[in-house]
């Protein structure tokens, strides 16, 4: 007998369940691997197809690693929405934006990575999918500080969007140590995986302190 397996026809999938199919496994393999480690060949295993049968539905690698970044977003946009509905405050709520951003660093850390550096950095970026769906997933952090602003939860007079800049961007400052040791049991020791509870409450608590209306004073008169 062989000590080579055979290997064993795949299932006849609809379109729909082979993509679906094809893009768990490109997953792991991104966030195990990063991009120029991983091999279409591995993910085409994991599937149990030939190689080739993935170029079927995805032309190139990068196209693989757009839809894999496409579908988390989509994942964690509707996740984000759900929880939402049960947090009331505006501090609240700003902490578990917050929360869950940081959340999403620490267990896909080269997901993150690879948004960051094979996507985000290139040229046609502002013109992508990926692109919207980032606007739409940090639209959620804008509009709380909106309504804070609205119910006089937070200040007027400083704008929205920079407030939102400042949140993301110093987060990603903070972590990117961690991000940049990518996800192995070692590297993650080495990177010291964030402490995400005790980071939103710092931050949120910075921020909202930056935030927090301030008490009205009467004029000094001479």
């Amino acid at each position: 007998m062989s000590t080579v397996a055979a290997r064993r026809p795949a299932a006849r999938l609809s379109r729909a369940a082979r993509t679906e199919t094809i893009l768990r496994a490109a997953r792991a393999v991104f966030a195990a691997k990063g991009y120029e480690q991983a091999v279409v060949a591995e993910i085409a295993a994991r599937c149990g197809v030939v190689e080739g049968a993935v170029y079927k539905y995805f032309p190139t690698k990068r196209a693989l690693l757009l839809a894999v970044l496409e579908r988390w977003y989509r994942e964690m946009f509707g996740d984000y929405l759900r929880e939402l509905a049960g947090v009331e405050g505006a501090r609240a709520r700003l902490r578990h934006l917050v929360w869950r951003h940081l959340r999403s660093i620490r267990d896909w850390p080269q997901l993150c990575r690879l948004m960051f550096r094979e996507v985000r950095a290139q040229p046609d970026y502002p013109a992508s999918s990926l692109y919207a769906l980032n606007r739409r997933y940090s639209s959620l952090l804008l509009r709380v500080i909106e309504q804070g602003v609205a119910r006089g939860e937070f200040r007027a007079d400083l704008p929205p969007r920079l407030v939102r800049d400042l949140i993301y961007g110093g987060i990603e400052h903070h972590t990117w140590r961690y991000l940049s040791y990518g996800q192995t049991a070692a590297r993650r020791r080495a990177g010291r995986a964030p402490d995400i509870a005790r980071l939103a409450d710092q931050l949120t608590a910075l921020v909202f302190e930056g935030l927090r209306p301030r008490a009205r004073t009467g004029r000094q008169t001479a």
